[in-house]
């Protein structure tokens, strides 16, 4: 490992927003002692949570966080490099409504408790075109995220992958989930009020190289029972190329 890595992961034990919990303790205990009180113990305000999942470098977290002061936003990552560069700038800029936790996302309903979460972001995750289990808007992780969401919850899912918005369209109609917005090109439709203004670094990589972003939100409620769509989808053929080169250029 780096040296610069080993200093990142050294100061994110110093940064007051950002939360670690080791997996041996949560083994042992079974639950976080912020669960059910992250309002309280953290944000120190009632104002609804929303998550930024697979957070990456925290770069919408942080945006969120600047674009809505009365609200409460937690960047979740497991890779702590990434986010420490979210979390050295809500530190720096005095953000104290933005926090930070390591952890895996299938550990989610051991640090939140039911209805504690308003909202759920999803941006630009790997669509697992080969593993339906791995996918962010796949069942497996709706069965996770509606144990901490509260009614109403609403989830958002930001990607440029047509398959992964494909599958999500799919899914959210095969199993009735009621709709709040979708758009496979999101900068080319009217403007959609609950998508603030915030491309992250890929999401510029992706619009730069000439792919849309889509955007697609929904509701979960909490009796739903869900089921995996039969669907028959085209692959990304660009993702089987390098980064700087797409198909048909």
């Amino acid at each position: 490992m780096g040296k610069n890595k080993l200093k990142k992961f050294a100061e994110m034990e110093t940064l007051p927003c950002v939360h670690q919990y080791p997996f041996a303790d949560l083994k042992a205990t079974g639950t976080c002692p912020l669960r059910g009180r992250w309002n309280e113990d953290v944000f120190h305000n009632p104002a609804p949570i929303t998550l930024e999942l697979g957070c990456g470098k925290g770069e919408y977290a942080v945006g969120m966080g600047r674009t809505y002061p009365h609200r409460n936003f937690i960047g979740i990552d497991i890779k702590g490099a990434r986010m420490w560069t979210g979390a050295r700038q809500v530190c720096d800029e005095g953000l104290s409504n933005v926090a930070f936790l390591r952890t895996s996302i299938h550990l989610l309903p051991h640090f939140f408790a039911p209805g504690e979460v308003s909202e759920i972001w999803i941006t630009f995750p790997d669509p697992q075109m080969k593993k339906v289990n791995k996918r962010l808007t796949g069942t497996h992780f709706l069965e996770i995220y509606r144990q901490v969401l509260a009614p109403g919850g609403i989830i958002h899912l930001k990607t440029d992958s047509p398959f992964l918005y494909a599958y999500t369209t799919g899914m959210i109609s095969h199993n009735s989930l009621p709709l709040i917005a979708a758009t496979d090109d999101l900068y080319h439709s009217p403007p959609a009020p609950q998508v603030p203004p915030i491309p992250t670094y890929y999401e510029q990589q992706w619009l730069s190289r000439g792919i849309p972003s889509k955007y697609i939100s929904w509701h979960l409620p909490p009796e739903a029972t869900l089921s995996e769509p039969d669907l028959d989808i085209e692959p990304d053929t660009y993702r089987s190329f390098g980064r700087g080169t797409l198909q048909g250029s």
